[in-house]
Order: structure tokens, then C-alpha cells, then sequence
């Protein structure tokens, strides 16, 4: 038995603090997430995705004049278009290929074309976390035009971060209210603390390696739907159930059959996600606006009977993919659209490990054989 033995061991080191941060605090029992001392609620109601970044990475709120500069720097086509010969080897992916799974693969190879690559001082790992920033929509965008044989779109560098993606994924301009939801959305995945693809950014980050590896660990992370995917997942859920006359028995019996209910619960909250109402509201809005509230009729049915039987509460992936949904977005997007916001806690997190570092390397309590006698292979 090892010597980490003697301390009370945390399955999934629940509860365990690994760390100090000062870049996200979550109070799971009032329903509370900051960003810097930020409460999500107000950023939302006057924030910009942009400006979330800014606050992110450098520990404060812009001035008018480094906004300005931050905003060009995330929208200029220099920083968002894709190598020609990242597009090249887009093509010749099997068409089968995931969303998460091109991300991963693309993020890994903008490194070898990124002129910082081998420099992994702050100012070099700030201009590398923009130009990421900037790309990882481009690349969500011309995945999605590739695969279903479509023109890749170029990125239009008047709009917005948010505007720019929905542009792109569909050769539109969008509406208001769908670029407002998809920057609210943005802003509330943009950190969450020391979750799952958080700590395993910075887990690689703690090796001294760069940022485009820690975000590639993130991402793998992520990719796993008891983290992103769960957004995936409930939407699934939803077209299953296709009539909310249909809603309650399913969740009802899915519960009896003790069935893994995605959109429910939260390893830290005890309340509400503070997340999901604004989803909720801008999930309903797009509804409205598209002609059809199914979705969402549907899972605030799966919302009173899951809260009533289990005392669990709806978190953020429950109404985030509805919204997705009504912009018309692919269902299998939803957990790369979750990347192209986390990169900025991400980015964050890869920031403060390397101001202050220490390789993380924990202990197992080993429960293995300790006198197994080697038998020469002629004797087996």
C-alpha cells in the first residue's frame, strides 16, 4: 500500500483543492459563478464575449482603448483564417469524422503553422490564445461546410466573434437575437474552475508544455459526454421524446429504469446552474422567433418531474443545445461550440499555471500484488 495511503482518499478527487486561482469562483450553494469577481448574471446583461476574454487573461476589465485593440485583434482575418494547407488536410478526413475529433486534430496542427510555437512566454502564449481564439470557430465553420459539401466560408472581420461562427456555418448574416444568444452562451462556458478539461489543460501546462498542447488535453477532456458532450446528449433525449404529450411518461420511465438522465445535477451546484436561465430564456426567444417551442416545452416537462422525484436541478447543458438547435445547428457542433468558448478558461488557467508552476503529480493507493514471484516463461 502506498504511502498516500494514510490520507482519506476522494474518488474523482471530489471536493479535493488542488490549487489557488483567482480566475472563477463557483458558490454551489447560493447558485453563484464569478469571473474575476465578475458575477456571470452582469456580464451577461452588459458584457461582450470579447470583453469576457480580456478579463479572463489579463485580471481585469478593459479600458475603451485596449477593448478596441483586443476586439481588432480577435477579428481580423490575419488571426481567424485557417493555413490553405490546414483546409487541404480538412478534405481528406473520412467525412465521418466527429466535429470533436477535427477540432482536436485541427488545434493540434494550427501549432506547426503558429510563428510562436516554441515560445512559451506570457506575451507569446497571449498572442498565441487570441490567434486560437480566433481560429477554433473558423475551423468548427469549415468542418461544417466541408462535410456536407459546401464552400467554406471565409470570416468576415466586421462582425463579431459570436456573428462571425453563425456567418460562417451558414453563409448568412445572422439575426440579432441569434448572435446575441450564441455571445451569451460563449460567456457562460467561457471558465467554470477546476473542471474535467480544465485541470487537464493545466495538468499538461504544469509540464512547462504549450498552450496549443494544454488546449488539445482540453479538448480530449471534453470530448467525453459526461463533460461536453452532455449537451449532445439531452438534445438526443429530446428527439426521442418528439411530443411534450409524450414528455412525462418517458422521463418517468426513464427514471424507474434508473437511465443516465443528461442536463440534471452538478458536482458542485446544490441549486440551479446560475447558467441556466439565461439559456432557458434565449432558448424559448429563438423558439419563438423559428416558429416551434417544442424543445423547450419538452424539456421543462423533464425539468419538473427529474427536480420533483431526484432534487436535482437542470444545469447548463439542459437548455443550451435547444438554442443551438433553433440557429439550426448540427447537434454533433454543440460540444466543439463549447470548445470555441472554453479556450478562454483555458487559456486562463495555462496563463496562471505557468506564472506560478509546479508539476502536478499526484498519488495512487495502490491496491495491487506486492510479493508476486516472476515464473521464467519456459515454466508457465
Amino acid at each position: 500500500m502506498s504511502d498516500a495511503a494514510a490520507n482519506p482518499l476522494k474518488a474523482g478527487l471530489e471536493d479535493v483543492v488542488v490549487s489557488t486561482s483567482d480566475i472563477c469562483f463557483i458558490d454551489g450553494h447560493k447558485g453563484r459563478l464569478l469571473y474575476r469577481g465578475f458575477d456571470v448574471d452582469d456580464l451577461v446583461a452588459q458584457s461582450t464575449f470579447e470583453e469576457v476574454t480580456y478579463l479572463l487573461w489579463y485580471g481585469k476589465l478593459p479600458s475603451r482603448k485596449e477593448l478596441d485593440a483586443h476586439v481588432k485583434a480577435l477579428s481580423s482575418t490575419a488571426n481567424r483564417k485557417l493555413p490553405p494547407k490546414l483546409i487541404t488536410m480538412l478534405r481528406q478526413l473520412p467525412k465521418k469524422t466527429t466535429p470533436m475529433e477535427v477540432l482536436r486534430t485541427g488545434v493540434s496542427a494550427l501549432s506547426a503553422f503558429d510563428p510562436d510555437a516554441a515560445d512559451n512566454s506570457r506575451e507569446a502564449t497571449l498572442r498565441k490564445s487570441i490567434r486560437l481564439t480566433a481560429q477554433m470557430p473558423t475551423l468548427v465553420a469549415a468542418w461544417e461546410r466541408i462535410r456536407r459539401g459546401k464552400p467554406v466560408v471565409a470570416p468576415n472581420p466586421k462582425l463579431s466573434l459570436s456573428g462571425n461562427f453563425l456567418y460562417m456555418m451558414t453563409g448568412k448574416k445572422p439575426t440579432e437575437l441569434a448572435t446575441k444568444t450564441f455571445d451569451v452562451a460563449l460567456i457562460l462556458h467561457a471558465d467554470h474552475e477546476f473542471n474535467a478539461s480544465t485541470f487537464a489543460a493545466r495538468v499538461t501546462a504544469a509540464t512547462l508544455s504549450d498552450v496549443h498542447s494544454g488546449v488539445v488535453s482540453g479538448i480530449g477532456a471534453l470530448k467525453g459526454p459526461l463533460h461536453g458532450g452532455a449537451n449532445e446528449q439531452v438534445m438526443l433525449m429530446v428527439q426521442k421524446i418528439k411530443d411534450p404529450a409524450k414528455a412525462d411518461a418517458w422521463i418517468r420511465q426513464a427514471l424507474a429504469d434508473k437511465a443516465r438522465i443528461m442536463g440534471f445535477g452538478h458536482r458542485v451546484y446544490r441549486v440551479e446552474d446560475p447558467r441556466a436561465k439565461h439559456l432557458k430564456r434565449l432558448a424559448l426567444e429563438l423558439g419563438q422567433q423559428a416558429g416551434s417551442t417544442v424543445n423547450i416545452q419538452i424539456l421543462d416537462i423533464m425539468a419538473g418531474v427529474v427536480s420533483a422525484a431526484k432534487h436535482i436541478f437542470p444545469n447548463v447543458d439542459l437548455y443550451s443545445g435547444a438554442a443551438y438547435a433553433s440557429m439550426g445547428i448540427s447537434t454533433d457542433q454543440f460540444t466543439p461550440i463549447f470548445a470555441m468558448s472554453r479556450v478562454a478558461g483555458w487559456a486562463a488557467h495555462i496563463l496562471e499555471q505557468h506564472g506560478n508552476n509546479r508539476l502536478i503529480r499526484p498519488r495512487s493507493d495502490y491496491t495491487g500484488a506486492t510479493d508476486a514471484k516472476y515464473v521464467p516463461l519456459a515454466e508457465r
